[in-house]
């Protein structure tokens, strides 16, 4: 799978330089930086790195690769976990990470244009004083072409929706060089074929993502966020689908499983009771918030939930979302020098019990520790596996975890990846999950925009 060393073309490289000077490197430490992510797939460098800082740059170096027939993967702050931005064939990594200019807000309008290698805190931070936020929050400062290429959503995706419903319009370079500008700032258009949701989850199979048009939201007036604790995973999990049944605008529910909280509570130093729990948040009004926060109490308590905590304290509540947000370091410090083998998935809310009980069965008949959390406001839960990548019997187990998870999420009707994306480790469910003639269209597309694969080629799309 992992190329051997096939260093960039003597033309090329040449015209690179030239043009680039400083900003491309065939250097080894740049190389290894920009070939691995958060995933447990082997490092793959490319065989050098580019630093572009506009879109006609972009071009410039499609068009240099196109003419050579050379690959190219795009970069962005490479915190995916299914080995999106390794070079398994070689190439060119164009690293968008100065392409980091926030263009313009409209506040009026509530949407902000942004260059693709703008991180979500660096948005939110510009955003501050303008009662605005963008709600699309990873858990990792994700660059937003990053997000919007892996079809990114996170925490508050229950409540705002995932970078599908999030990106109004965005701008692409194809392999050929040429620019292409899909969507708009309308809300709304009957106008065509939709090609900014076509790139918005193409994982830069189909396009490097240059710039985006992204919704803003207000504010919202009141947050309240609450910790409960559950005699089992099966009660926290029937309070979620019961919450999302009433109706209620929950802006967030997460559950964590009891091994995901003693590793949190070593980490973030937090005593949290190390069973089930669900971490909710809520955004609105002060009189909405704690109307859905009191609705959300009754359904707990009727469930077995106990030993609610409020936080209304934004010092409060971020202390809760930052030990929430670190669980996946969290648990990589549950056995020092091993690996995290992530693995998500997504099914219908009514499915979710069944699922994640299922689950719970099959973790405790293997030896590595496993933890599991998820956003299940939207039927998508996590497993962080956590493996020695040298010791064949436990990537066996792990493997097959990860089998059944996936089988077991699609046969509920669920999709293999709810956020993570397919990248190199989920191709083989591709034909599985969408069937023979979904994955003919989406070959007949990817040769239609890039015949010679030269977009992160070995990415999304299973081998013919």
């Amino acid at each position: 799978m992992h190329h051997s060393s096939n260093p960039l073309p003597a033309r090329l490289a040449s015209e690179l330089q030239n043009r680039f000077g400083e900003r491309f490197s065939q250097g080894e430490s740049l190389r290894a930086q920009h070939g691995r992510d958060e995933s447990i797939h082997r490092p793959a460098p490319p065989d050098g790195v580019v630093f572009p800082e506009s879109t006609e740059e972009v071009s410039a170096i499609a068009r240099l690769c196109h003419e050579q027939r050379y690959p190219m993967i795009p970069y962005g702050a490479g915190s995916s976990v299914e080995g999106q931005v390794l070079a398994i064939h070689g190439g060119l990594s164009i690293s968008l990470a100065r392409m980091n200019r926030i263009v313009e807000t409209r506040i009026d309008d509530l949407d902000a244009t942004v260059e693709a290698g703008v991180t979500r805190l660096q948005l939110n931070a510009a955003l501050r004083e303008c009662g605005v936020f963008f709600p699309i929050d990873p858990g990792a400062d994700a660059s937003l072409g990053g997000m919007a290429a892996t079809r990114a959503s996170g925490t508050n995706a229950v409540r705002y929706g995932t970078m599908r419903e999030n990106v109004l319009g965005l701008t692409a370079v194809l392999a050929d060089g040429r620019v292409l500008r899909a969507g708009g700032r309308a809300r709304k258009s009957s106008a065509g074929y939709d090609l900014a949701r076509l790139m918005i989850g193409s994982e830069g199979t189909l396009g490097v993502i240059t710039e985006l048009t992204v919704r803003l939201h207000p504010v919202p007036e009141a947050i309240s966020s609450a910790v409960c604790t559950f005699p089992g995973v099966d009660q926290a999990v029937r309070t979620v689908i019961g919450t999302i049944q009433c109706g209620v605008p929950v802006a967030r529910i997460e559950l964590v499983d009891p091994l995901t909280l003693r590793a949190v509570n070593r980490y973030s130093r937090t005593e949290l009771r190390e069973l089930p729990t669900l971490f909710f948040e809520f955004h609105g009004s002060p009189a909405s918030v704690a109307e859905q926060a009191a609705t959300v109490q009754a359904i707990a308590t009727d469930l077995g939930g106990e030993d609610f905590q409020w936080a209304t304290r934004s010092e409060d509540r971020n202390r809760l979302w930052h030990a929430r947000h670190t669980a996946y370091f969290a648990c990589l410090q549950l056995r020092p020098g091993c690996r995290a083998f992530p693995t998500d998935v997504c099914v219908p809310i009514s499915r979710l019990a069944e699922c994640i009980e299922q689950t719970s069965q099959d973790i405790a008949r293997v030896s590595i520790p496993i933890a599991l959390f998820g956003h299940v406001g939207d039927g998508n839960f996590h497993l962080v596996l956590v493996v020695d990548p040298e010791d064949p019997r436990e990537m066996r187990e792990a493997e097959w975890i990860n089998e059944r998870v996936v089988e077991r999420a699609l046969g509920a009707c669920g999709t293999c990846s709810g956020e993570h994306g397919i990248g190199i480790g989920k191709t083989r469910f591709m034909l599985e999950e969408h069937g023979e003639t979904a994955v003919t269209v989406m070959r007949a597309i990817k040769a239609a925009l890039d015949p010679d694969n030269l977009l992160n080629p070995g990415k999304v799309l299973p081998a013919p």
